[in-house]
């Protein structure tokens, strides 16, 4: 298992399926987590994981900004987004503004507030997550979320490059399959078609404790079929 201790890591979209199964494997780990989210997710988070702090936040507000400044993390984990699919010619104003609002722009502002903490103290990570359907650049009848997942993608690396010499590294996280959550079973499924959260937990958790010399950019990780 990997050590984590004395590592404060800040932890979004708290609640969620793939975000509890991280805070489990964090904690028993030793990390100490920062946790945001919104309302009854973020409740059932905060009551099942100590945690230094819990922020109920909408991180699509700029506003949000300054309150994540107000708490020094050394590594962020942003699990929150969403996922829709529509044929294309039937995608709307409000399926572009949702889908980029969850995805790209809450890494955005969750990037802004904590990346000047993690530059001042000359070290820190910051992980996103993406999708299969970025990976390989195509997602019929999701066009919009690839869209905005490969934002997510692109805006990591390009992060990765310019911060990495001031001692500031990103991960770009690409599930190869949909993740094993309770909404997936009740779609019906298989679960040996999608993946365990517990396993990219597991992933992520030692990603962050790889050596400078040998830090890790990009990771895919695929069902067993």
């Amino acid at each position: 298992m990997a050590k984590l201790s004395g590592t404060t890591i800040m932890l979004t979209g708290a609640g969620g399926a793939l975000a509890t199964a991280i805070a489990q494997e964090l904690i028993d780990a030793g990390a100490e987590l920062i946790l945001v989210g919104r309302g009854e997710a973020l409740t059932r988070a905060e009551d099942r994981f100590p945690a230094k702090a819990a922020l109920d936040l909408d991180l699509t507000d700029p506003g949000s900004v300054d309150i994540l400044k107000k708490h020094k993390a050394d590594v962020l984990i942003h699990t929150a987004g969403t996922f829709s699919s529509q044929d294309a010619h039937k995608a709307s104003e409000k399926d572009y503004q949702t889908l980029f609002g969850a995805n790209m722009q809450t890494l955005f502002h969750a990037v802004q507030g904590t990346l000047p903490s993690m530059l001042k103290q000359k070290e820190g990570m910051i992980i996103g997550v993406s999708a299969g359907q970025a990976a390989r650049m195509s997602g019929p009848r999701a066009a919009l979320y690839t869209a905005s997942k490969a934002a997510v993608a692109a805006y990591l690396l390009s992060l990765h490059d310019e911060l990495k010499a001031r001692g500031v590294t990103t991960l770009t996280l690409y599930p190869m399959g949909a993740i094993d959550t309770p909404a997936n079973r009740e779609a019906g499924l298989p679960w040996e078609d999608t993946i365990d959260p517990r396993a990219l937990a597991q992933t992520l958790a030692h990603a962050i404790t790889r050596p400078a010399r040998a830090h890790l950019t990009e990771l895919k990780v695929y069902p067993e079929k």
